[in-house]
């Protein structure tokens, strides 16, 4: 059986082409478990799991534990609001304490960029990155990419624009990594407030206008504004950001074309797209929810599989 590169899955920009198509195989053969009755396989019963989740989260950390539990691996979570962090313990100590449980893999959300590498070099267990800081979010991406292939046959040569806050998404950045290692064409379009100054150095195109980045694009992936992350306003207000970066329905219909709507979720409904959009048949937004489990699946059990070798 082919293999991945890596033994930890850090971010996309760890990945080879030929990694990414390795796990878009071993999800198709997981989507087809999770349509079955009966949705679960023995292949993980030996493995042990810790979730680790410095950072609240309800979509991602509920797709890990169904893929986790759907292979049958052993499944500990621990949410760091309610623990030993609080009382100041370090990173380390608390996943040391966690290994001496004897857990063969830890996946992560953080919110320092880099806490998935930096734990790396310090413990045994392989590590999957759910998400750190506004770094790299790397699992969201290839359920973004596996989405499009599905939906549009393949990657390669579709023009995607990413909409919205770029600066303090790990969607954005990861999604760039695996659109171009895929051989797309990826352009941003957000305020410029929004837009981070090292954007060209990805080799993507800024797009100020909405308009002509729809016109433009076969898929648009809709990012919502992260409010959390801002310690200063980067546009005058949210109406006067939708009015310049939603997208309504009516929109979509004056194009020459039908395009794809993705959206990483949550949505801010009325904000990025109105409900007539996410609700529409363009949209494959429940599509990546469902296509979510089956990347965590594959992701979880390739580097399973060389825990046990």
């Amino acid at each position: 059986m082919s293999q991945l590169s890596v033994n930890h899955l850090l971010g996309i920009k760890y990945l080879n082409e030929a990694d990414i198509q390795l796990i878009f195989e071993t999800a198709g053969h997981f989507k087809e478990v999770i349509n079955r009755p009966i949705k679960k396989v023995p292949s993980l019963r030996d493995i042990t799991i810790a979730n680790l989740f410095f950072e609240n989260s309800t979509r991602t950390r509920l797709s890990f534990e169904l893929a986790e539990k759907r292979l049958s691996a052993d499944v500990i979570n621990f949410s760091a609001a309610q623990s030993s962090v609080k009382k100041g313990e370090t990173l380390i100590d608390t996943v040391n304490n966690i290994l001496s449980m004897k857990v063969d893999m830890v996946v992560m959300r953080h919110p320092n960029p880099g806490a998935g590498v930096f734990l790396s070099r310090h413990i045994t267990a392989s590590i999957v990155n759910a998400g750190d800081g506004a770094h790299e979010h790397p699992t969201q991406a290839l359920l973004d990419s596996y989405s499009i292939r599905e939906k549009l046959g393949d990657v390669a040569g579709k023009n995607v624009v990413i909409v919205g806050d770029i600066l303090h998404s790990r969607v954005a950045l990861s999604n760039i990594f695996a659109l171009k290692l895929q051989g797309a064409n990826v352009k941003v379009c957000g305020p410029k407030t929004l837009i981070p100054k090292y954007i060209d150095s990805l080799g993507v195109e800024v797009e100020t206008d909405l308009r002509k980045a729809l016109q433009w694009c076969d898929v648009a992936n809709m990012l919502r504004v992260q409010n959390e992350r801002m310690d200063i306003s980067y546009f005058p207000s949210t109406r006067e950001y939708t009015q310049q970066f939603g997208v309504n329905k009516a929109m979509l219909n004056t194009l020459d074309k039908e395009i794809v709507i993705m959206h990483p979720g949550p949505i801010n409904r009325g904000v990025e797209i109105t409900s007539d959009v996410a609700d529409s048949k363009q949209a494959i937004i429940l599509n990546q929810v469902e296509n979510g489990v089956a990347i965590r699946m594959a992701v979880i059990y390739l580097l399973a599989s060389k825990i046990k070798n």
